[in-house]
This record gives C-alpha cells, structure tokens and sequence, in this order.
C-alpha cells in the first residue's frame, strides 16, 4: 500500500476505534515514550551553561531518532501492517473528540466538574475561570489540536511518510513539555518550539481553510485571514480564527499562564463573548464535519491513483 491508501485507512481506523484504553494500561503509548525521550534530554542538558545551544542538540537528537524509527518500521517486511497501526495510533482525532467532549459533560454537572476535564486540554490556569471561559477553553484547544492531532500529522505521513510523521510527533511532544516562555525553558526549549513552528506552517493554514471549505463560509475564510495574526502563536490562529468566525463567537483574549496575565486580542472580537457547553458540541460537529471532507478527499486521491 501506498501512503495515501495507508493513511485513508488509519483516519477511519482511528476515528471509529480511537485509543483502546485496555492496551496502553498494559504498553505504553507511543506518545509517553517520546515524552520520556524528551525528559531524559531535559534531565541531562538543561543545567549549566549555552541552554539554547543544548535544546537546539537535543532537538536534532530527538529528530534523527523520530526519524530513524520510522525507517525501521517502515523496513520491516511485514506487508505494512505495522506502519498502519502505527499511523492510525499516532492520528488522534476520536482522542480529541473525546476530550472535548468530556469538558462539555463536565459543564453539565457542575462548574468544578468541568474545570477539571478543561484543565486535561490547556496549558492556562483553570481553577478560578467560568462557564464560559471554561467553553472559550476548550472550543479553542478543539480548534487548534485539530491541526496537531490531525491535519499536521497526516500532511507530513503523505510528504515524507513514516519518518516524517514520527518526526512531526516527537518534536509536538517536546515543543508541549519544554517549549514554554518559563524561566527554566525560555532557552532551552527554543530548538524545539521553533521547529515546531516550521512544522505546523503549512498544516495550520491548510487546517483552517479545511474548516472554512467544509462549512461554504467565505465569511469566515475572511476572518480568518484577517484575525489569525493577531494569535501569539504563528500557527494556532489559523484554526482558532475560523473556528471562532463559524461559531460567530469571540476566542483567544487575555488568558492566566504561570500566574500571569496575558492582554492577547480576541480573534473575531464582534463575536459572542458569553460561551456555554452548546458552543463546545457545535465545535466538535465542525470537527467531525471537517474531518468527513478530508477523509473524502484523500479517499478521492487514491481512488485516482488506482485508477490512473
């Protein structure tokens, strides 16, 4: 099989099987152990001296691996069986569905309830936000991880394959635990934010325009082109603009990291600022949707491989 037909197959895998919690209470998730290759780069390089000159050679160490894994998997004679399987645990979008979800359930039970499930998704401080800054929260984690989760992922595996969509995940996870503006990351996790950065260039504004496409909103597409700037992020407003436009709601705004303040700009500012549980079930049907189109598309890709 080829990429294409690989990775069709492992989008309706993933989104119709998901993570079989029963397997990873007895493995270890492919994601944990790359987190644990990135705390083992993080224990031994980030003290002393020349952080940044560390973090950037812990990054490309961290790269060669991801990639050299690949290559392993990939040369294994085993019909690529393993290279589905491994496609299909590395996508994530039933994992993202579910967790979104689970922030929206939570609002119904109670404020704490929700917190809590919200605080699983976001790096900012959850405990003293609101309903509707606990549905900001995860309306913006939905749009956003949708590009990491799926779009980034699956635009990498179709470019370089294996190696490039192992490659992609490895420098995610790291840029998730040591690419923090923190006293103890500023310098060394910016080999890993950067390139994180580089890899999500393309996949975020693919991903937003995905989401603008599948819902016939020229509207939004506007919005988006015009708001995505105003993100912190380079890639992260992309998604989170569009989203923002199609739910004509406000997202980003000043929001609590590390007992700070941020004064961020809202994306979509003439949106509706007061959120409920409804704006998050709305989010994950624009997910679902938008995910439908591009596995139809794929689909129609490889229908014309095979046919011409």
């Amino acid at each position: 099989m080829g990429n294409l037909q690989i990775l069709l197959f492992a989008l309706v895998l993933d989104y119709a099987v998901g993570d079989p919690q029963k397997l990873w209470k007895k493995l270890p998730h492919p994601a944990v152990l790359m987190g644990k290759m990135v705390s083992l780069f993080d224990a031994y390089l980030n003290n002393g001296s020349a952080l940044k000159l560390k973090g950037i050679v812990s990054t490309i160490l961290l790269s060669f691996s991801a990639i050299f894994i690949g290559w392993f998997i990939k040369w294994i004679p085993d019909f690529n069986i393993l290279e589905l399987i491994s496609v299909t645990i590395l996508l994530a979008h039933n994992s993202l569905v579910k967790h979104v979800k689970d922030v929206g359930d939570g609002l119904t039970q109670s404020l704490s309830a929700g917190r809590k499930a919200v605080a699983c998704i976001v790096g900012r401080e959850t405990k003293d936000l609101d309903v509707s800054n606990v549905s900001r929260a995860a309306v913006e984690s939905a749009a956003e991880n949708f590009s990491d989760a799926v779009i980034a992922p699956a635009f990498w595996y179709v470019i370089f394959g294996l190696p490039g969509l192992i490659l992609y995940k490895m420098t995610n996870t790291a840029d998730s635990m040591v690419g923090y503006r923190t006293k103890k990351y500023l310098q060394y996790g910016f080999g890993a934010a950067k390139l994180d950065d580089l890899l999500n260039l393309i996949p975020s504004r693919i991903c937003g325009t995905l989401m603008c496409i599948t819902h016939r909103s020229q509207h939004s597409f506007g919005i988006m082109i015009k708001d995505a700037k105003l993100h912190s992020s380079p890639n992260a407003g992309w998604p989170e603009s569009a989203m923002a436009a199609l739910l004509n709601v406000a997202l980003s705004g000043p929001r609590i990291y590390n007992g700070k303040l941020t004064n961020d700009p809202f994306l979509n500012s003439t949106g509706r600022h007061s959120m409920t549980s409804n704006d998050i079930k709305k989010a994950i049907m624009v997910l679902n949707r938008s995910w439908f189109v591009f596995t139809c598309f794929i689909a129609t890709l490889v229908f014309f491989t095979w046919a011409f």
